[in-house]
């Protein structure tokens, strides 16, 4: 049954609708759309191409951002409906290594991440969320795309193409949990790499931005570092990757159709962390949708979303210009003692003069001349991305 027409919508009219809202991938933002969608009233269906949520990861370890906003980021979650019943590890400290392998301890009162695990097994993100889709009553589609051209519903497919990959080794260890990183462009091309260990399992791995084709032989010497610095000792390792796709959509709505997650660029272009941006991207557009108001989606979007890739932009650009001597000079400037989720926080904070530095660096991108980062071209929904995607990093 079908209710009176809404106007104002730019595709036309709006008609509310009895029908299951369509969402296209089962990851974080998918899934939070669809709990989102059922809360604001409406049916939801999911369509994932795999057999089961989590596929294309490993049970490897992953942060759950902690300092873009003052809110911790499992009340904002629980906020858009979220049980956190999936295994998470508070953060507070990272033993960070400079070029020259000298370590420097930086913490936080408040955590400054949550150690979590990707992936289908029971304990996961994507395990915990499946079981609060299907405990809704989401319909879950696996092994099936959804409907093409969607004409309306929500896109979260993930990357398909990469602006940066992660590699290395899943494994089991008698080591304390800790977790340490390494900028070194002899470990990690304008990325870092990371060793992460809780309870009896770790995750070993280099995220770079380029130099793709040598993943591996990177990978080798960052496993080296760890086993001379921190004695890392792995057991039954397993060889894992994974891609990050960056840009900047000019929108993130075609008609009805909306755009969440990681189909909308949705990542940090400076570290690559997303999960907090793809499930808030996700319920809003869920909630945005299932009220009969997708333009409400653009307008949040546009407040908050937004600005905040834009400075992450402009941090990943500088970033790849600093090379070894720039990150050894900043870990040295760091003030001792200081609360490094606060200085992440100011850092991340969209300010004015950032958002004339993006403007600035996307009319020179613009320009024939070589550069160094990740190259996104402007695509639109066909290549997997947002309408109208714009150059990020």
């Amino acid at each position: 049954m079908r209710s009176e027409r809404r106007e104002g919508s730019a595709a036309g009219a709006w008609e509310a609708s009895d029908d299951p809202i369509e969402i296209s991938g089962a990851g974080p933002a998918g899934l939070t759309a669809a709990l989102a969608a059922v809360a604001a009233g409406r049916r939801a269906r999911v369509y994932e191409r795999r057999a089961d949520v989590g596929a294309r990861f490993h049970g490897d370890f992953q942060g759950l951002e902690n300092w873009t906003v003052t809110t911790d980021v499992l009340e904002e979650l629980a906020g858009l409906g979220v049980a956190v019943d999936f295994e998470h590890l508070p953060v507070h400290e990272v033993v960070v290594f400079d070029p020259r392998a000298r370590p420097r301890s930086f913490r936080s009162q408040r955590p400054l991440y949550y150690l979590v695990r990707r992936g289908s097994q029971p304990g996961s993100l994507d395990h915990a969320l499946k079981l609060q889709a299907q405990a809704a009553g989401v319909e879950l589609r696996f092994g099936h795309t959804a409907p093409s051209p969607l004409r309306t519903g929500i896109v979260t497919v993930g990357p398909r193409r990469a602006d940066a990959i992660a590699a290395g080794y899943l494994f089991e260890t008698d080591m304390a949990d800790g977790a340490y990183a390494a900028v070194s462009d002899r470990l990690a091309p304008k990325g870092y790499a990371y060793l992460l260990v809780w309870n009896g399992r770790g995750t070993v791995a280099t995220c770079m931005f380029e130099g793709f084709a040598h993943a591996w032989r990177y990978v080798a010497r960052t496993v080296a570092f760890f086993e001379e610095h921190v004695g890392l000792r792995m057991r039954a390792p397993r060889r894992f990757g994974g891609t990050g796709n960056f840009f900047i959509p000019r929108s993130v709505r075609r008609g009805e159709v909306l755009y969440a997650g990681e189909a909308a660029g949705m990542q940090d272009p400076l570290f690559g962390f997303g999960i907090r941006y793809a499930m808030v991207s996700g319920a809003q557009a869920g909630r945005a949708l299932a009220l009969g108001r997708p333009e409400h989606y653009e307008r949040q979007w546009r407040r908050r979303l937004r600005p905040a890739h834009e400075t992450g932009v402009v941090q990943r650009w500088i970033y790849e210009r600093l090379g070894d001597r720039g990150y050894q000079a900043v870990m040295a400037r760091y003030p001792q003692g200081r609360d490094v989720r606060d200085w992440l926080h100011r850092a991340y904070r969209p300010r004015w003069r950032k958002r004339l530095w993006y403007h600035l660096l996307l009319r020179w991108r613009q320009r024939p001349v070589p550069y160094t980062g990740a190259v996104v071209r402007s695509r639109g929904p066909a290549s997997g991305r947002g309408p109208g995607a714009q150059p990020s990093v």
